[in-house]
């Protein structure tokens, strides 16, 4: 376990188990929120969020954490593990609404208010973007670690497991 990439709805708590990873395992940990983002809410292009990717991937080990369907694929061919984060849609929108107004180490801005478009990312997930995701781990499973977790305390109890 060099390669990890944490995946999962919006909420899931992605970055809460990677940093947990981070501190078991003292692996670098980027966020693509923080790579993806600029501190006043605009973001970089798809292509420069990519030569991030790309300059990371030479590194001889890495988590990164975050969904960005459009970079899924190319992560899954670099990572030697990923750990899917498949949470019910009201754990993560718990999760979200948990987050609003603290400041976060995952993200260049505090969140002030669950926005519309960004809770119906969260309700759609699971039939928008989780099949796809599905896929793509069925297509590399043979190359890499494939760990799924349907709840929090089964992702935590395997944090807990790493920790001993």
């Amino acid at each position: 376990m060099k390669k990890i990439i944490v995946i999962g709805s919006p909420g899931a708590g992605k970055s809460v188990f990677s940093k947990k990873l981070n501190e078991i395992t003292n692996i670098k940990l980027y966020h693509l929120d923080m790579l993806y983002h600029k501190a006043d809410g605009t973001h970089i292009t798809t292509e420069e969020l990519e030569e991030k990717l790309i300059k990371i991937f030479e590194e001889d080990n890495w988590i990164i954490d975050g969904n960005y369907q459009k970079t899924i694929e190319m992560r899954l061919k670099q990572c030697d593990t990923v750990f899917l984060l498949d949470f019910p849609t009201d754990v993560c929108m718990e999760g979200a609404k948990s987050r609003i107004g603290k400041k976060r180490e995952d993200l260049p801005w505090v969140e002030q208010v669950l926005d519309e478009n960004f809770e119906q990312v969260i309700s759609n997930f699971s039939k928008e973007k989780l099949p796809r995701i599905y896929e793509l781990l069925n297509k590399y499973k043979d190359n890499i670690d494939v760990n799924i977790f349907y709840s929090r305390e089964e992702a935590d109890n395997y944090i807990e497991k790493l920790s001993i």
